[in-house]
């Protein structure tokens, strides 16, 4: 089954830390989900398997939709596709979004995983990543979504933020544990070029995490996480008993699916097409019954690189018969020869035919997908 990929480009504010395409002004709401429309009707048939399996309304803030929004784009996916009755359905919310009135009102709707992005409890934290949630609003937004019904609840956190101790972020990972939510995304802070956080750290005007505590950090992330009964499945990726996100599991299974919106990305199984990072560019040429996207059709090598950048990433590892049987026995020979350095040094396990990253491969999973990569 496919995947469908829903960008929601709006924010009532930039985040300090990020670098997705997202507009603060919200007065292109209406044009936009009628131009998602649009696009969906385009591009019926991108897709090799209309069974739908997945859908994700990511963002920027999606929770900034009214109930009528989201009607109209399910509206319009259901008259396209076969979506799955079991099918994994997921919004991502920022907290101070989730009152009462707005959750009651879209369980109606085919939701049935609500992703939070929480990043932090800590008010300080929250104040210079630029947030417009408080902590206390966090709390109470997981409460809002428990008592509305949602049973699979995703939270995002960050850790290594400046001026954060091992202690704070000991702190962070206990609160977060005892809200009974099913689903933990934790990231080690970036910093990426061009974003205003960056530019602090640039002008030294905040104190950075040293890379022994973001190690600490990222340990205690999976001996907490352990102990409260989640499983790693990916590198920053925790969770309870069949609660895994479906929807990302697929990316990294390579299960084609579309993208539509500003800036969203597909993936067909040998070729990736984005389309154009502007609403005013993207409504503009999709009412001319045109698609503003760039396409990339993928080389074999290119192919191979995306396979093994996305096993690595993940517990279940790289299989090495599906590697030989999707690229053939020199792609093999390659990859188990490259790898073998790090099984050497205890980075990573070869048994059963599968390529595993270790914990303390993960740390350093970036240098070791590298040396697998066929330039």
């Amino acid at each position: 089954m496919s995947g469908i990929y829903i960008h929601i480009p709006f924010c009532k504010t930039k985040c300090s830390y990020c670098d997705f395409y997202s507009a603060v002004s919200a007065q292109y709401i209406s044009a936009l989900v009628d131009t998602i429309g649009r696009e969906l009707k385009l591009r019926e048939n991108y897709l090799p398997d209309k069974k739908i399996g997945t859908i994700y309304f990511g963002g920027g803030t999606p929770s900034l939709l009214e109930k009528k929004y989201f009607e109209q784009i399910f509206d319009t996916i259901y008259g396209l596709y076969q979506v799955d009755e079991n099918a994994e359905i997921t919004f991502e919310a920022n907290p101070d979004d989730l009152t009462p009135a707005y959750l009651e009102g879209l369980r109606s709707l085919p939701f049935n995983r609500v992703s939070i992005g929480i990043q932090s409890f800590d008010d300080a934290d929250l104040q210079r990543l630029n947030r417009r949630h408080t902590g206390a609003e966090a709390l109470q937004a997981v409460k809002n979504a428990q008592q509305a019904g949602f049973d699979n609840i995703s939270i995002d956190l960050i850790y290594g933020l400046p001026y954060q101790a091992l202690q704070a972020w000991e702190k962070q990972l206990d609160t977060a544990l005892g809200m009974g939510v099913q689903h933990i995304s934790a990231y080690g802070l970036t910093y990426e070029e061009g974003t205003p956080i960056w530019k602090r750290r640039e002008s030294r005007e905040i104190q950075t995490v040293d890379d022994d505590t973001m190690t600490d950090m990222y340990r205690l992330l999976l001996d907490k996480t352990g102990k409260a009964g989640f499983k790693q499945y990916e590198i920053s990726n925790f969770a309870l008993q069949g609660c895994r996100s479906r929807h990302n599991s697929s990316y990294w299974k390579q299960i084609p699916y579309i993208g539509l919106g500003p800036s969203a990305h597909s993936f067909d199984g040998t070729s990736r097409q984005w389309n154009v990072n502007s609403i005013k560019e993207y409504i503009s040429e999709i009412s001319e019954n045109r698609i503003p996207a760039e396409r990339e059709e993928l080389s074999l090598s290119e192919q191979y690189n995306d396979f093994v950048m996305v096993s690595l990433r993940t517990t279940d590892g790289l299989n090495v018969c599906e590697l030989e049987a999707r690229f053939g026995a020199d792609f093999k020979r390659f990859c188990l020869q490259n790898i073998k350095t790090f099984i050497e040094a205890e980075k990573a396990d070869y048994s059963d035919n599968v390529i595993r990253l270790n914990t303390d491969g993960f740390l350093v999973s970036d240098m070791i997908i590298a040396e697998l990569m066929k330039v």
